[in-house]
């Protein structure tokens, strides 16, 4: 089978499209024959084999990737023959193995595709999906609110924007560039801004006609944060999901007591720990979010690219050149 291989830390030039031996799957696995693959931002830092990311950089040669989608095509010993033939999707958790042909996986991580459920659509849910639903359990918003959402065109954002506006909220959507801004529209946000202009903050105050954010669904930090901040009425909240910058946006109990709003952390916290360090509870997000694509809920942008072309879709992602969930496709 064709895999991606990196062989040696660094850019993305070192994912290598290479011919591997087939996996076969040990006792309790299937093998999946691969028709989408994730790729995370996440998977861009292991590239880089950075120590200091939230978790240890594996060991080479790798294959990369932890979430496919596709048919199950050979199975271990002891598995129920049910699900030979069968379309499914998996998280692999911390074996990699997804940028390929063919991958294995535990039976118990398994869940099928209903009829309908594309498989690029599938596999941005397992992963994607089930933290954005993590993150909606702590936002807790209501038809009452004004939601801005940072990098609203992205795979967690454009899942936001929708969710948001399932509940009857107001959304700004904050986005890099005309596709984009036009983008989050497509997915229902109220008013769109590109966070590039110059005078973008007063383009979305003078696009909110007077009206006040009172939640910011943070996932960039930096600047774009401070600026999205700005937009809050007392009394409002700045949910910080991720900072995709690389720099978190802290506020001081001090400013936050003189502006009367409130920011914490959605990742990392104890209530956080206590559902993603559940197999039970993941396994639950996961079944959310494949119900919530099932039933036309929330449908994931998708951005595909072939698994020969891994690098670049590497390159885009570091580059904020990609809209949704990248997907790479054998």
């Amino acid at each position: 089978m064709h895999a991606i291989r990196l062989h040696a830390f660094g850019p993305a030039e070192n994912l290598g499209y290479e011919q591997v031996d087939t996996p076969e799957p040990a006792p309790g696995q299937v093998r999946i024959a691969v028709a989408a693959a994730g790729v995370h931002l996440l998977d861009t830092v292991l590239r880089l084999g950075d120590t200091n990311g939230p978790y240890p950089p594996p060991e080479l040669p790798t294959i990369p990737g932890r979430e496919v989608a596709g048919t199950v095509d050979a199975l271990g010993a002891g598995v129920d023959a049910r699900w030979l033939g069968r379309r499914v999707v998996a998280h692999l958790g911390m074996a990699p193995g997804g940028y390929a042909e063919h991958a294995v996986v535990a039976a118990e991580r398994l869940h099928e595709l209903p009829d309908g459920v594309r498989e690029d659509h599938a596999v941005a849910m397992i992963g994607t999906g089930r933290t954005t639903m993590a993150m909606l359990r702590f936002s807790g918003l209501s038809a009452d609110d004004v939601v801005v959402v940072t990098a609203a065109a992205g795979g967690i954002g454009s899942l936001l924007v929708q969710h948001a506006k399932n509940v009857g909220a107001t959304v700004l959507a904050l986005a890099g560039g005309p596709a984009k801004t036009a983008r989050t529209r497509e997915l229902g946000a109220d008013h769109a801004v590109d966070y590039n202009a110059d005078g973008w903050v007063d383009q979305a105050r003078a696009a909110l006609g007077g009206a006040r954010a009172t939640v910011v669904l943070d996932s960039v930090g930096g600047e774009l944060a401070r600026g999205a901040v700005d937009l809050l009425a007392p009394g409002g909240r700045h949910l910080v999901l991720s900072w995709s910058s690389g720099t978190p946006l802290e506020l001081t109990e001090d400013e936050q007591a003189a502006r009367g709003i409130v920011s914490r952390p959605v990742l990392g916290g104890a209530e956080w720990r206590a559902v993603v360090g559940d197999p039970e509870q993941l396994r639950a997000l996961e079944d959310e979010a494949l119900a919530a694509v099932a039933t036309g809920r929330l449908v994931p942008a998708v951005q595909s690219f072939p698994l020969a072309d891994a690098a670049a879709a590497h390159r885009a992602l570091e580059s904020r050149g990609t809209m949704g969930k990248v997907v790479l496709v054998p």
